[in-house]
C-alpha cells in the first residue's frame, strides 16, 4: 500500500484528508505534539484505516528528513505529501511565521524530492492570503534567498512586513509567507516534473478550523461580507480539493495554485457587490 504524509495532519484540514486518503493509503500523520498525534492515529484507526504518526518540526531540516525516512522504511513508497502545517498570524510573530510557512515549505520540498516518483504528488497549503498583497508590495527578489539563504529571506520579509503598524505586521507577515508557497510551489514544478511528479499548491479561504476560529474575529469572518458564499468553509470541504490534487486521477495538474475561498476573491475584484445582472 502506498504511503501519505499529511505535515499538521493530527486536526483540522490535514486529519480531514487524512481521513479520505486513508481508504487506499497508508497514512503517515506529521505534527508537533505526540499526544495530538496519538489521538489523530486512534481516530484514523478506528475508521479502519492504516496509520502511525511522527513528531516533526518542519522548520527543522533534519527532523523532516527523519520523516520521510520514517515514512518510507520498510519499502513503503511515499507516494503523496499533503503539507498542511502552518500558523496563522495570531500564533507567532512576524519571523516565526516566515520560518514555520515558507523556510518549512523548502524543507519537505527537498525531502520528498529525491523520493518522488512517476505519479507522485506534493500538495503544499497556501492561503487566500497568497493572493490578497498588491504585486509592488511582495518582495519576490528575495524569494529565491529561501534555498541559498534562509536567514537573508527571514530578514527581508520581516523587514517588509514591517512598513505597516504593529497591529498588521504579524498579518502581512503571514500574507507574505503564503505568497511565497504560491510562487516556490510553481517554481518546484519543474524539479518534480523531472522525475514524472507533480506539485500544486491549494488556497484555502476563512474555514471552520482550530486555526480559523483563532482567526475569525481578527479579519477572517470579515472577509464573508464580500465572499459569494456567506459562511466558513467546512474542514471535509478543503479535505476533498487537497485529496483530489494528492490523487492519481489529475495526472496532468502542477505547477499552479488553486484559490477555495468561497468566491472571496472574487467577491473583492467586484467591488464586494453581488449581482445577478449579466451587464
Amino acid at each position: 500500500m502506498n504511503t501519505a504524509v499529511i505535515t499538521g495532519g493530527a486536526g483540522g484540514m490535514g486529519l480531514a484528508t487524512a481521513k479520505l486518503l486513508g481508504h487506499d493509503h497508508r497514512i503517515v500523520i506529521a505534527d508537533l505534539g505526540q499526544d495530538r498525534i496519538d489521538e489523530a492515529v486512534k481516530e484514523l484507526t478506528g475508521l479502519g484505516i492504516t496509520a502511525s504518526g511522527v513528531v516533526c518540526d518542519v522548520t527543522d531540516d533534519q527532523s523532516v528528513r527523519n520523516l520521510m525516512q520514517t515514512a518510507g522504511s520498510g519499502g513503503n513508497r511515499v507516494r503523496t505529501v499533503i503539507h498542511t502545517a502552518g500558523v496563522s498570524p495570531q500564533m507567532g510573530k512576524p519571523d516565526l511565521i516566515v520560518r514555520i510557512n515558507a523556510l518549512g515549505t523548502v524543507n519537505i520540498a527537498r525531502a520528498f524530492l529525491p523520493l518522488a516518483q512517476e505519479g507522485d504528488a506534493l500538495v503544499n497549503v497556501a492561503s487566500y492570503a497568497g493572493h490578497a498583497l498588491p504585486a509592488f508590495l511582495v518582495p519576490s527578489r528575495a524569494f529565491p534567498l529561501a534555498e541559498s539563504h534562509p536567514a537573508r529571506f527571514v530578514r527581508a520579509l520581516v523587514r517588509r512586513a514591517g512598513i505597516v503598524g504593529r497591529k498588521q505586521h504579524a498579518g502581512f507577515a503571514y500574507a507574505l509567507s503564503k505568497t511565497y508557497v504560491i510562487w516556490y510551489s510553481a517554481r518546484l514544478a519543474a524539479r518534480f516534473g523531472a522525475r514524472g511528479a507533480r506539485v500544486v499548491s491549494v488556497s484555502p479561504g476563512s474555514f471552520e478550523t482550530a486555526m480559523g476560529r483563532l482567526e475569525a474575529d481578527h479579519g477572517a469572518a470579515d472577509l464573508l461580507k464580500v465572499a459569494a458564499l456567506k459562511r466558513f468553509g467546512k474542514p471535509e470541504e478543503i479535505a476533498a480539493v487537497l485529496a483530489f490534487c494528492a490523487g492519481e486521477a489529475p495526472g496532468y495538474l502542477t505547477g499552479t495554485d488553486i484559490l477555495v475561498d468561497g468566491g472571496t476573491r472574487a467577491g473583492q475584484r467586484n467591488g464586494g457587490k453581488s449581482s445577478t445582472s449579466t451587464e
